[in-house]
């Protein structure tokens, strides 16, 4: 039988990244997936500030800025959102396909020295006290894997979900979206362009030169999940709703999809974890879903990596569900917001112009947008300091090196503790195999937390590599240093 550490079920957007978060922390994985091969579809169009941080804390973002364009707004139930003025290096929604971004995410696993196992579909497992038996489809026949771990990140029909017997409760289709990849003879002059009008709404967004992105999702349809759509039947609904085709041809991809919205009821059963739409599935709204995913694949990831090097107490792995969890729940509650702020008729035209007048106010444009772009989350992570469990700002800082970013500093995902304008905290010497000590200095006297504003720069902090503060503090010699190691990294040794 063979082994591995990580068998990872589904080669998307979370379970590559999720791949290779464990690769840079020398971490054995089989990334399998059932289909055939890579079938080049595009449900995600986007990724927010948050994801673009994430993928410039590894040295991937430069590979993906220059194959999308930055749209200066984004939106909540299709209300203008600015993000202009966010307090981050990404202030705007960064337009690149999901299948660029499984492109280059396959690259960098590649270059880690892993690849995908197509026609591998898990059907089953058995786990014990050490481990889990994986058992592998497809046309190969029967095969068994045995792992440390098992993580399913095969989407919202899960068989891993599935075969641990884990709930996905929630609330079923109510409405229909329809999405074609096409060319337009007479496109509309903005880059982006959308309209609620009738029984629905549409938008017309460009990716890349001389071919658009079209969605009209309409209210008094539900299709079935699996039925076909084809290009003539999406033509009609666009131009019902539109009043325009604007001269689409030559379809690229085109599908449907329903607001149905469930949850995993838990992330974790003993070795068997969920990530990405194996967890959550929801509406599309705002562009969340491949954004969540690759942020439960960071937060997973480190933990994971930690646990298996005999650093920590499995309760560790714990911490991916009560984090992760109220994270998912919040983007199923935003996203059927959304879908109701849609529905057409006089009493939501009134909801949606108060709705309007609201989001003018910086103070709900930005409460909304933080949540949009996952720049407000806060883990529950012990610490009064107001970076505590908050994600790190790229700031910039001066080390002996030269001048570096926090972002640049995270690229080998391993523990930072990164002391301040001549901090001397000291760790001891049982934990320097697992962590980096960067000494630096800060280029402000002040950092700006979203949500939170400015506070007196932090004198140290302690960094997990997913780039969230386990612990800071604003005082030269601090000895609740040692706690936060022990919690996050293990006892000294």
């Amino acid at each position: 039988m063979e082994t591995t550490e990580v068998v990872i079920a589904g080669a998307g957007p979370t379970g590559l990244m999720l791949a290779c978060e464990l690769r840079l922390a020398g971490i054995e994985v089989a990334l399998l997936d059932g289909l055939p091969e890579r079938t080049g579809e595009s449900r995600a169009g986007g990724i927010h500030a948050r994801t673009m941080e994430i993928f410039d804390q590894r040295g991937l973002l430069d590979r993906l800025v220059t194959q999308g364009h930055p749209l200066q707004a984004g939106h909540f139930g299709a209300l203008p959102l600015n993000f202009a003025d966010f307090d981050t290096r990404y202030p705007h929604l960064l337009a690149v396909l999901q299948s660029v971004i499984e492109r280059e995410l396959e690259g960098r696993a590649n270059e880690l020295g892993l690849a995908v196992r197509w026609g591998s579909p898990v059907v089953g497992f058995e786990q014990d006290a050490t481990g889990v038996d994986v058992e592998i489809g497809g046309p190969d026949g029967p095969r068994r894997i045995r792992a440390a771990y098992l993580v399913g990140c095969d989407g919202g029909r899960s068989a891993v979900r599935k075969l641990a017997g884990i709930d996905f409760a929630g609330t079923a289709a109510t409405m229909t979206g329809m999405l074609a990849d096409v060319e337009l003879a007479e496109p509309p002059a903005e880059q982006f362009f959308g309209r609620r009008r009738g029984g629905g709404d549409f938008s017309v967004v460009q990716f890349q030169p001389g071919w658009y992105r079209l969605v009209v999702q309409r209210h008094d349809l539900i299709l079935e999940r699996g039925s076909q759509l084809s290009f003539e039947d999406f033509r009609a609904h666009f131009t019902e709703i539109a009043g325009t085709d604007f001269g689409m041809h030559s379809p690229r991809w085109v599908t449907h999809y329903g607001d149905a919205a469930r949850q995993a009821d838990r992330y974790r059963d003993g070795r068997v974890f969920l990530a990405g739409d194996a967890a959550h599935i929801h509406y599309p709204a705002g562009g969340q879903g491949l954004n969540l995913g690759v942020q439960d694949a960071v937060n997973l990831g480190w933990k994971l990596a930690t646990t298996l090097r005999g650093n920590v107490s499995d309760a560790l792995l714990d911490t991916y569900e009560t984090e992760r969890h109220p994270v998912g729940a919040r983007v199923l509650h935003n996203t059927r917001a959304q879908t109701a702020l849609g529905r057409p008729g006089p009493h939501m035209d009134a909801l949606r112009d108060t709705m309007s007048d609201l989001i003018d106010l910086d103070e709900v444009r930005r409460r909304l947008g933080f949540m949009i772009t996952a720049l407000d989350i806060r883990y529950d992570t012990k610490g009064a300091h107001p970076l505590a469990g908050r994600r790190v700002p790229d700031v910039d800082l001066t080390t002996t090196e030269g001048t570096t970013r926090v972002c640049e500093l995270l690229r080998t995902a391993r523990p930072i503790l990164l002391r301040l304008n001549r901090n001397q905290t000291h760790t001891g010497t049982g934990w320097h195999d697992r962590l980096t000590v960067v000494d630096a200095r800060s280029h402000t006297t002040h950092w700006t937390l979203p949500g939170i504003g400015a506070i007196p720069t932090p004198t140290a902090l302690l960094i997990r590599p997913d780039g969230y503060t386990a612990w800071a503090t604003n005082t030269p010699h601090d000895p609740t240093l040692p706690e936060a190691l022990t919690t996050w990294l293990g006892p000294s040794r």
